[in-house]
């Protein structure tokens, strides 16, 4: 019986098999590369920062400031490798309300201090839009002298609309300013909040500036923001205003010995100075300099390290898990029907979080 050679009918017949995708996404690989592109290994972002390379530690800044993965990944790469090299300088604070001349008085401060041979770092933090989220970052442009100062260092920063206006990424910077050889840190806030709680967080010393006339400013003022100050300055003491400065130095010491004694064993002080002038700006630093002597010798400064160590550890979960909520895809898929229905009046704002929890939680199970 003779075969049946391509019949439709044999057993035998070929299946055409189907083309196997490659095992390497050459999409991703080429987004890769885009991303990697002008970026360099960590160990050269290191060695750079370490040999105090101002646009090194620039480019490593702006990673860290870095919203994007990959940015992010090598950004904690770096910061692990400075640890070991920062924690030796003193973190100073200075917040005060609106107008009060932060900036000038920075930029006086700052002087007077790499005048003494010591290496600053700014860091500045801007205000965001809450509609651009751009900033208007000028505090170069305010501080002149000190931005071309060879032993300082500004950084103007977006605060992003994180509280208080602390940029959310401030406590890694300040990490590699310390390993720069940066031996003193000011990091300027927008202004006078409930929220300026996260700068007295991570920093060794807490400056309020305040403007001459206290009167009704006094009663202005929130308490806590006051109980939290280390040195209240009274700025701009100068011309006539001088005598309008010694009467709210007089007010704000009244109310200082209102409130209980301060952990640190530390009486606030209160003075007067005048940025334009230079007046006050030694006694400052002398202040300064008296508080982290006595809170090296009661064992106050390390002790309080350690507290802002497991702060900072606390709001880096806080972060993470925030970051890793939005770019959940289970959360993103169900996000825009369920603030449909909020909208709607179908669902409670509580309801409605709780059940994007509850998606998100699932998610986190399954993988």
């Amino acid at each position: 019986m003779p075969e049946k050679e391509n019949s439709h009918e044999s057993a035998l017949r070929m299946q055409q098999g189907v083309e196997q995708p490659e095992t390497v996404n050459e999409r991703a690989v080429s987004k890769y590369k885009r991303l990697r592109k002008g970026l360099m290994p960590v160990e050269e972002y290191v060695r750079g920062i370490r040999e105090g390379n101002r646009v090194v530690l620039s480019q490593a800044i702006t990673l860290i400031e870095s919203a994007l993965p990959l940015h992010q990944s090598i950004a904690q790469e770096i910061i692990a490798h400075c640890l070991h090299h920062a924690g030796k300088s003193m973190r100073i604070g200075i917040t005060g309300v609106p107008g009060v001349g932060k900036s000038t008085f920075i930029e006086a401060f700052g002087t007077y201090l790499t005048g003494k041979g010591r290496k600053v770092a700014v860091l500045a933090i801007d205000p965001s839009s809450q509609r651009s989220k751009g900033s208007i970052l000028g505090d170069k442009t305010r501080m002149e002298m000190l931005s071309t100062d060879g032993n300082a260092f500004i950084r103007p920063s977006p605060s992003a609309g994180s509280l208080g206006g602390v940029a959310r990424k401030t406590r890694e910077t300040l990490i590699l300013c310390e390993a720069a050889g940066f031996d003193l840190i000011i990091i300027e806030t927008v202004g006078v909040g409930q929220s300026e709680t996260a700068v007295h967080a991570m920093v060794d010393f807490f400056l309020l500036l305040m403007l001459p006339g206290a009167g009704d400013e006094l009663q202005g003022i929130k308490r806590g923001i006051m109980e939290m100050a280390d040195a209240i300055l009274i700025n701009k003491a100068d011309g006539e205003q001088v005598l309008l400065a010694k009467l709210a130095k007089t007010q704000y010491s009244n109310a200082l010995h209102l409130f209980p004694p301060s952990p640190s064993g530390w009486m606030p002080v209160v003075e007067t100075c005048s940025a334009r002038t230079g007046d006050g700006i030694e006694r400052t630093w002398e202040i300064i300099s008296e508080y982290r002597q006595m809170a090296l010798d009661n064992g106050y400064f390390q002790n309080k390290r350690l507290e802002q160590a497991r702060q900072i550890m606390f709001s880096s979960i806080e972060e993470q898990l925030k970051q890793d909520f939005y770019r959940n895809p289970e959360v993103n898929r169900f996000l825009a029907s369920i603030e449909k229905d909020l909208r709607e009046n179908k669902i409670s704002s509580y309801m409605a979080a709780r059940k994007l929890l509850m998606i998100y939680a699932g998610h986190r199970r399954k993988e």
